[in-house]
């Protein structure tokens, strides 16, 4: 495993629950406003984070965390990253996978494995607009596959959209939440600019448009909210 961050203790990333973040290496995505670029683009030059003591770590917080946060980069490149969750969780720990999704195969693996506890994807944009955001040229199809994995897997979920002005419009939000309509939880993240972004010159929508956006999407998901505001 290429670990090459950890946050020792959030109480926001896992719903319910105080836990660690662990952050993987590499993407096989180049989402222009990715604010993880270091890990996208050159996640060689991020010095690596053993897992002896990742592990080491985690048997001393035991008692004290609940769960572990697999984020990244994707973690499902990671050729290993279903054995390292299963070490995990034998160790008695609730996991949370943040995914974009485009692993199906994968993911589908370790639902049936019953590994992972809370999944939370990605959902970069409409279909129409999706290879875009991503900044990828592919067609995107094992994305709504794995939407529909998760949704049918009886694992607790929720799928998210970083919200760019330039990117993203009331009708794009729209489409995504029709796309996953009946989906248990979707948040809209509002987008910040930092030095760490793929691409510079992204802005975010204001709080009033992202308002409008929520109200038009409540029908369709079960919960649904507005993170970064």
């Amino acid at each position: 495993m290429h670990i090459k961050g950890l946050q020792k203790t959030t109480l926001l990333d896992f719903p319910g629950k105080v836990a660690c973040t662990v952050f993987t290496g590499g993407c096989n995505f180049r989402c222009p406003f990715c604010h993880n670029a270091s890990l996208v683009l050159s996640p060689n030059e991020v010095t690596d984070i053993s897992e002896e003591e990742f592990f080491s770590f985690l048997s001393k917080r035991k008692g004290i965390l609940d769960g572990v946060c697999i984020t990244g980069g994707e973690p499902l490149l990671q050729n290993d990253i279903i054995p390292f969750i299963e070490r995990i969780h034998s160790m008695g720990f609730s996991v949370k996978l943040d995914t974009n999704g485009s692993f199906y195969e994968r993911l589908k693996e370790i639902i049936s494995l019953k590994i992972v506890d809370y999944v939370a994807m990605d959902i970069k944009n409409s279909k129409e607009k999706y290879s875009e955001t991503a900044g990828i040229k592919d067609t995107c199809e094992n994305i709504f596959k794995s939407i529909e994995l998760i949704m049918n897997s009886g694992i607790d979920y929720e799928f998210r959209t970083t919200v760019v002005k330039e990117l993203h419009s009331e009708e794009d939000i729209l489409s995504i939440a029709k796309s996953i309509s009946g989906a248990k939880r979707y948040f809209l993240q509002n987008f910040r600019d930092t030095d760490e972004t793929i691409v510079s010159g992204y802005t975010e929508h204001s709080e009033e448009a992202l308002r409008k956006m929520l109200e038009a999407i409540r029908p369709y998901v079960l919960d649904c909210g507005i993170r970064g505001i």
